[in-house]
């Protein structure tokens, strides 16, 4: 006889379907869904079968994903999806020697980085694969906004993708105030990313902060016991007057 009404594995889905957490935004919700990130440790195979080099005869395959640890600092920085790998080595390179536990990290670097959209330089820990996607994107703030939550893996890359995005959505002339051609070109640059407001101010939010989003918005100041009683009051005096019979005087 099982211990709990529902699998284990499943309370988290559940949780999502009550309370305050069932009116939160139907896209915050949606964004919420888990997908695979790209491979970066790996590459994967992309067919169940394959001939074997040397006998020449059908064989299957699998794709397995090397398991990759990704430490909290990632999460203040943007490592491009690259991460721990904990494995074993041989002691001097020796087969025949005892196999000795191995974490193999990548090489970090600070950066410093520069938004158009935001016009602000930030100071970054970046891996040589970030400055290669970078480099690819074309810019900095193009490969903040199209890439995904999965390959950024950063919080505070989805925080700088949020920021951008607002600032598209609500187009206000704080940036480059004494210029407004150069703003105006901006703005257009990166126009194919804006989304409402409403959904840009949710953008890469933790479930807490979701939660307490909502809640603020939902939030409502308790009115005094004297301040309904006046209400009241004079609401019932209006009705009051308005049914009373209206006589006019014939001169």
């Amino acid at each position: 006889m099982p211990l709990h009404k529902y699998p284990s594995k499943i309370w988290d889905a559940l949780k999502l379907k009550q309370g305050i957490y069932a009116r939160l935004p139907k896209h915050y919700l949606k964004s919420l869904e888990q997908k695979e990130p790209t491979p970066v440790h790996w590459k994967p195979l992309g067919v169940q079968y394959r001939a074997n080099p040397k006998t020449g005869q059908r064989e299957r395959v699998q794709d397995v994903p090397i398991p990759i640890f990704y430490p909290p600092p990632a999460q203040d920085g943007l490592w491009g999806g690259e991460g721990w790998i904990s494995g074993f080595r041989y002691a001097n390179n020796d087969k025949m020697s005892n196999r000795l536990r191995k974490t193999w990290k990548p090489q970090l670097f600070n950066r410093e980085l520069y938004s158009e959209i935001l016009d602000h330089k930030f100071t970054i820990t970046v891996t040589a694969r970030t400055l290669d996607l970078i480099d690819a994107a074309f810019g900095f703030d193009f490969y903040i906004l199209q890439t995904s939550k999965e390959d950024l893996n950063s919080k505070l890359g989805m925080d700088l993708k949020r920021a951008m995005l607002i600032r598209l959505a609500r187009r206000n002339t704080e940036l480059y105030s004494s210029d407004p051609v150069k703003r105006e070109k901006v703005y257009n640059k990166y126009k194919h990313f804006e989304i409402p407001e409403e959904e840009a101010e949710w953008l890469g939010l933790s479930l807490e902060e979701a939660v307490e989003k909502q809640r603020q918005l939902e939030h409502k100041e308790p009115q005094p016991l004297f301040e309904a009683c006046v209400d009241d009051l004079l609401e019932g005096l209006h009705i009051q007057k308005l049914s009373e019979p209206h006589i006019v005087e014939n001169k």
